[in-house]
């Protein structure tokens, strides 16, 4: 295998009327490894990735992909160098089947429609999902849904794959099998892997290392034993559960 692909984010801003939502934001992501991004509600994680993509324009910093910045890029183009993504809301075409929802994703970047279908195959095959091909992606389960949208993410054959929550809904079995495969994920289809998520358990076992956000601003980076020892890491989500919000 050749020199492995990485993504750089470097003092990555973004500001609403003022509000500083993702305040200098850095960290490289290499092919192979697992990154999470956590913190509690409203602390910028969905805004990066939404800037880190092209959904949102940035107010500062830059977004390199192996040397090519493409911090002015729209989304598609961004998608093009390398960048996939999934969504907090799931986003699939509903009135398509499942199959033709993968299709899409590969088509988008220019495969022919016979080697899309194959590779759609493929992929829905690896993501236990085979058996419904046929049907409407409206009519699946929020589990399945959920696992349709990585599949289509993966048809576009990404250096890097941003989750956005891929584990918001999922009972713990569910999560189990979406941990089961995500972790061997980066290894098989060389990729590197950007996740932001609440579930904890998740986190803690699926990633390499986490970039722990807060008022936007990174307060601790680590392996996640370093992290949840971190006390402000811990004095942020006790915080946040003081007033409602989620424990670590």
């Amino acid at each position: 295998m050749g020199k492995s692909s990485k993504l750089v984010v470097q003092g990555l801003g973004k500001s609403f009327e003022g509000l500083r939502a993702v305040d200098n934001v850095s960290f490289e992501l290499v092919q192979g490894e697992i990154l999470g991004l956590i913190g509690p509600n409203g602390s910028g994680k969905t805004t990066a990735i939404n800037v880190i993509t092209g959904l949102l324009e940035k107010t500062d910093g830059t977004v390199v992909i192996d040397g090519l910045d493409v911090s002015a890029f729209p989304a598609h183009k961004i998608a093009r160098a390398g960048l996939a993504r999934t969504y907090q809301t799931i986003r699939l075409f509903k009135e398509l089947t499942v199959r033709e929802n993968v299709e899409v994703g590969a088509v988008g970047m220019g495969v022919s429609r016979k080697k899309a279908a194959i590779l759609a195959d493929k992929l829905l095959d690896e993501l236990n999902l085979a058996d419904q091909s046929d049907k409407l992606a409206k009519s699946l389960t929020f589990g399945d849904q959920r696992r349709l949208e990585i599949a289509r993410a993966l048809a576009t054959d990404p250096k890097f794959l941003l989750l956005d929550e891929p584990a918001a809904g999922l009972n713990e079995v569910e999560t189990d099998t979406l941990l089961a495969y995500l972790r061997p994920l980066p290894a098989q289809k060389d990729i590197g892997i950007l996740i932001v998520d609440h579930d904890m358990r998740l986190m803690m076992n699926l990633c390499d290392e986490l970039i722990v956000l807060n008022y936007g601003k990174i307060i601790s980076q680590g392996t996640p034993a370093q992290v949840s020892a971190d006390p402000k890491v811990i004095e942020a989500y006790l915080g946040s559960e003081a007033e409602g919000g989620e424990a670590l």
